[in-house]
Protein backbone atom coordinates (compact mmCIF):
# COMPACT_ATOMS: atom_id res chain seq x y z
CA UNK A 1 0.00 0.00 0.00
CA UNK A 2 1.41 3.10 -1.28
CA UNK A 3 1.44 6.10 1.56
CA UNK A 4 1.16 9.74 2.11
CA UNK A 5 4.05 11.91 2.57
CA UNK A 6 2.79 12.78 6.46
CA UNK A 7 2.69 9.17 7.26
CA UNK A 8 5.93 8.48 6.09
CA UNK A 9 7.36 11.41 7.90
CA UNK A 10 5.21 10.03 10.61
CA UNK A 11 7.28 6.57 10.49
CA UNK A 12 10.75 7.97 9.85
CA UNK A 13 10.05 9.85 13.52
CA UNK A 14 9.40 6.44 14.89
CA UNK A 15 12.13 4.00 16.55
CA UNK A 16 10.84 0.73 15.46
CA UNK A 17 13.38 -0.88 17.78
CA UNK A 18 11.78 0.92 21.06
CA UNK A 19 9.11 0.07 23.10
CA UNK A 20 7.71 3.52 24.62
CA UNK A 21 6.37 4.52 27.63
CA UNK A 22 2.85 4.68 27.44
CA UNK A 23 2.81 8.79 28.18
CA UNK A 24 5.88 9.40 25.45
CA UNK A 25 4.32 7.64 22.66
CA UNK A 26 0.94 9.58 23.19
CA UNK A 27 2.80 12.74 22.98
CA UNK A 28 4.06 11.61 20.01
CA UNK A 29 0.88 10.43 18.32
CA UNK A 30 -0.46 13.98 19.23
CA UNK A 31 2.63 15.50 17.64
CA UNK A 32 2.48 13.55 14.77
CA UNK A 33 -0.64 13.82 13.44
CA UNK A 34 -1.27 15.79 10.08
CA UNK A 35 -4.80 14.82 9.04
CA UNK A 36 -7.47 17.24 8.58
CA UNK A 37 -9.45 15.75 11.13
CA UNK A 38 -9.33 15.58 14.46
CA UNK A 39 -8.31 11.63 14.27
CA UNK A 40 -9.15 9.04 16.99
CA UNK A 41 -6.57 7.68 19.22
CA UNK A 42 -6.70 3.62 19.59
CA UNK A 43 -5.08 1.39 21.93
CA UNK A 44 -4.10 -2.92 21.05
CA UNK A 45 -3.43 -5.00 23.62
CA UNK A 46 -2.39 -8.59 23.14
CA UNK A 47 -3.00 -10.90 25.92
CA UNK A 48 -1.50 -14.13 27.03
CA UNK A 49 -4.72 -16.32 27.47
CA UNK A 50 -6.53 -18.43 24.93
CA UNK A 51 -9.85 -16.75 23.95
CA UNK A 52 -11.36 -20.29 22.47
CA UNK A 53 -11.59 -20.95 26.88
CA UNK A 54 -14.93 -19.72 28.44
CA UNK A 55 -12.50 -19.27 31.51
CA UNK A 56 -9.86 -17.13 29.51
CA UNK A 57 -12.20 -14.35 28.21
CA UNK A 58 -11.73 -11.04 28.73
CA UNK A 59 -15.03 -8.38 29.10
CA UNK A 60 -16.04 -5.38 30.62
CA UNK A 61 -16.92 -1.68 30.34
CA UNK A 62 -14.93 1.18 31.73
CA UNK A 63 -15.94 4.68 32.35
CA UNK A 64 -13.27 7.26 30.61
CA UNK A 65 -12.27 10.07 32.80
CA UNK A 66 -11.80 12.16 29.99
CA UNK A 67 -14.93 10.66 27.39
CA UNK A 68 -14.05 9.67 24.12
CA UNK A 69 -15.09 12.58 22.30
CA UNK A 70 -17.54 10.99 20.11
CA UNK A 71 -21.35 11.89 20.52
CA UNK A 72 -22.98 8.30 21.42
CA UNK A 73 -26.02 7.82 20.66
CA UNK A 74 -28.37 5.22 23.06
CA UNK A 75 -31.11 3.15 22.11
CA UNK A 76 -33.17 1.81 25.10
CA UNK A 77 -35.07 -0.80 24.95
CA UNK A 78 -37.77 -0.55 28.23
CA UNK A 79 -40.73 -0.18 29.50
CA UNK A 80 -43.07 2.26 31.82
CA UNK A 81 -40.71 4.33 34.80
CA UNK A 82 -37.31 2.54 33.04
CA UNK A 83 -38.16 4.05 29.85
CA UNK A 84 -39.63 7.17 31.45
CA UNK A 85 -36.05 7.55 33.46
CA UNK A 86 -34.20 6.78 30.13
CA UNK A 87 -35.58 9.68 28.53
CA UNK A 88 -35.13 11.72 31.39
CA UNK A 89 -31.40 10.54 31.38
CA UNK A 90 -31.05 11.83 27.57
CA UNK A 91 -31.92 8.57 26.17
CA UNK A 92 -31.95 9.43 22.07
CA UNK A 93 -34.55 6.42 21.39
CA UNK A 94 -36.44 4.92 23.73
CA UNK A 95 -38.87 2.34 22.96
CA UNK A 96 -39.54 -1.31 23.10
CA UNK A 97 -41.19 -3.47 19.94
CA UNK A 98 -41.44 -0.50 17.74
CA UNK A 99 -37.60 -0.80 17.80
CA UNK A 100 -37.08 -3.97 17.67
CA UNK A 101 -39.11 -4.14 14.20
CA UNK A 102 -37.51 -1.15 13.04
CA UNK A 103 -34.05 -2.90 13.23
CA UNK A 104 -35.58 -5.85 12.05
CA UNK A 105 -37.65 -4.66 9.17
CA UNK A 106 -35.72 -1.76 8.23
CA UNK A 107 -32.16 -2.89 9.02
CA UNK A 108 -31.65 0.31 11.31
CA UNK A 109 -28.91 0.78 13.25
CA UNK A 110 -28.16 4.92 14.13
CA UNK A 111 -27.50 4.45 17.89
CA UNK A 112 -23.93 3.47 18.66
CA UNK A 113 -24.78 1.79 21.82
CA UNK A 114 -28.19 -0.06 22.79
CA UNK A 115 -29.43 -0.62 26.82
CA UNK A 116 -32.22 -2.78 27.78
CA UNK A 117 -33.49 -3.71 31.30
CA UNK A 118 -33.35 -7.29 31.99
CA UNK A 119 -37.30 -7.61 31.42
CA UNK A 120 -37.26 -6.83 27.80
CA UNK A 121 -34.15 -9.36 27.27
CA UNK A 122 -36.58 -11.70 25.40
CA UNK A 123 -37.55 -9.25 23.30
CA UNK A 124 -33.70 -7.96 22.74
CA UNK A 125 -33.18 -11.50 22.06
CA UNK A 126 -35.06 -12.24 19.10
CA UNK A 127 -32.08 -9.14 17.56
CA UNK A 128 -29.00 -12.11 18.53
CA UNK A 129 -28.16 -12.63 14.52
CA UNK A 130 -28.40 -8.74 13.97
CA UNK A 131 -26.45 -6.72 17.11
CA UNK A 132 -23.99 -9.80 17.30
CA UNK A 133 -21.85 -9.26 14.40
CA UNK A 134 -21.55 -5.49 15.03
CA UNK A 135 -20.59 -5.80 18.56
CA UNK A 136 -23.86 -4.18 19.60
CA UNK A 137 -25.76 -7.43 21.84
CA UNK A 138 -26.33 -6.30 25.86
CA UNK A 139 -24.34 -7.48 27.73
CA UNK A 140 -24.74 -7.76 32.07
CA UNK A 141 -20.59 -7.42 31.82
CA UNK A 142 -20.80 -4.17 29.80
CA UNK A 143 -23.16 -3.30 31.97
CA UNK A 144 -26.23 -2.45 28.75
CA UNK A 145 -28.18 -5.27 30.45
CA UNK A 146 -29.29 -3.47 33.88
CA UNK A 147 -32.70 -2.37 35.79
CA UNK A 148 -30.69 0.98 35.88
CA UNK A 149 -30.99 2.42 31.86
CA UNK A 150 -30.71 6.07 33.18
CA UNK A 151 -27.59 5.65 35.12
CA UNK A 152 -26.43 3.50 32.08
CA UNK A 153 -27.41 6.08 29.40
CA UNK A 154 -25.35 8.66 31.92
CA UNK A 155 -22.09 5.93 31.60
CA UNK A 156 -22.37 5.86 28.04
CA UNK A 157 -23.10 9.49 27.09
CA UNK A 158 -20.07 10.04 29.87
CA UNK A 159 -17.23 7.94 27.59
CA UNK A 160 -18.22 4.47 28.82
CA UNK A 161 -16.36 2.19 26.42
CA UNK A 162 -16.76 -2.03 26.13
CA UNK A 163 -13.50 -3.80 25.90
CA UNK A 164 -13.30 -7.41 24.35
CA UNK A 165 -11.09 -9.91 23.38
CA UNK A 166 -10.94 -10.81 19.64
CA UNK A 167 -10.24 -13.90 18.21
CA UNK A 168 -6.71 -13.16 18.44
CA UNK A 169 -6.59 -12.47 21.50
CA UNK A 170 -6.73 -8.54 21.20
CA UNK A 171 -8.23 -6.03 22.50
CA UNK A 172 -8.85 -2.68 20.41
CA UNK A 173 -10.46 0.29 21.88
CA UNK A 174 -10.69 3.87 21.17
CA UNK A 175 -9.55 6.22 24.28
CA UNK A 176 -9.92 9.91 23.01
CA UNK A 177 -9.17 12.23 19.86
CA UNK A 178 -5.58 13.89 19.09
CA UNK A 179 -6.82 17.30 20.53
CA UNK A 180 -7.46 15.96 24.00
CA UNK A 181 -3.21 16.17 24.42
CA UNK A 182 -1.00 13.66 25.58
CA UNK A 183 -2.22 13.96 29.72
CA UNK A 184 -5.70 14.04 28.89
CA UNK A 185 -5.27 10.87 26.66
CA UNK A 186 -2.90 9.32 29.30
CA UNK A 187 -5.57 9.45 32.01
CA UNK A 188 -7.34 7.59 29.80
CA UNK A 189 -5.04 5.24 29.08
CA UNK A 190 -4.00 4.08 32.20
CA UNK A 191 -7.84 3.78 33.35
CA UNK A 192 -8.70 1.38 30.44
CA UNK A 193 -5.56 -0.98 31.18
CA UNK A 194 -6.25 -0.53 34.65
CA UNK A 195 -9.69 -2.17 34.26
CA UNK A 196 -8.21 -4.98 31.86
CA UNK A 197 -5.53 -5.78 34.35
CA UNK A 198 -8.33 -5.78 36.86
CA UNK A 199 -10.46 -8.35 34.63
CA UNK A 200 -7.55 -11.37 34.21
CA UNK A 201 -8.51 -14.40 34.66
CA UNK A 202 -8.03 -16.57 37.02
CA UNK A 203 -6.92 -19.12 34.31
CA UNK A 204 -4.03 -16.93 32.87
CA UNK A 205 -0.75 -18.05 33.10
CA UNK A 206 2.34 -16.68 32.68
CA UNK A 207 2.60 -12.81 31.26
CA UNK A 208 -1.10 -11.72 30.98
CA UNK A 209 -0.16 -8.07 28.85
CA UNK A 210 1.88 -9.98 25.80
CA UNK A 211 1.89 -6.29 24.22
CA UNK A 212 0.41 -2.76 23.65
CA UNK A 213 0.30 -0.53 20.75
CA UNK A 214 -1.05 2.85 20.61
CA UNK A 215 -1.82 4.75 17.38
CA UNK A 216 -3.89 7.23 15.84
CA UNK A 217 -6.54 6.91 13.06
CA UNK A 218 -3.90 7.57 10.03
CA UNK A 219 -0.75 7.04 12.15
CA UNK A 220 1.68 4.25 12.72
CA UNK A 221 1.81 2.62 15.80
CA UNK A 222 4.11 3.04 18.73
CA UNK A 223 5.13 0.03 20.70
CA UNK A 224 4.14 0.79 24.88
CA UNK A 225 6.87 -1.37 27.28
CA UNK A 226 4.75 -3.73 28.00
CA UNK A 227 7.16 -4.77 31.53
CA UNK A 228 6.18 -1.09 32.78
CA UNK A 229 2.21 -1.61 32.51
CA UNK A 230 1.90 -3.61 35.90
CA UNK A 231 -0.16 -7.16 35.94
Amino acid sequence: MKRGKNYNAAVAAIDKAKLYDSAEALGMVCELSKAKFDETVEVHVRLGVDSRHADQQVRGAVVLPNGTGKTVRTLVIAKGDKADAATAAGADYVGAEEYIQKIQQENWFDFDVIITSPDMMGLVGRLGKLLGPKGLMPNPKAGTVTPDVAKAVTEAKAGKIEYRLDKTNIIHCPIGKVSFGAEKLSENFNTLLGAIIKAKPAAAKGQYIKSCVIASTMGPGLKINAAKISD
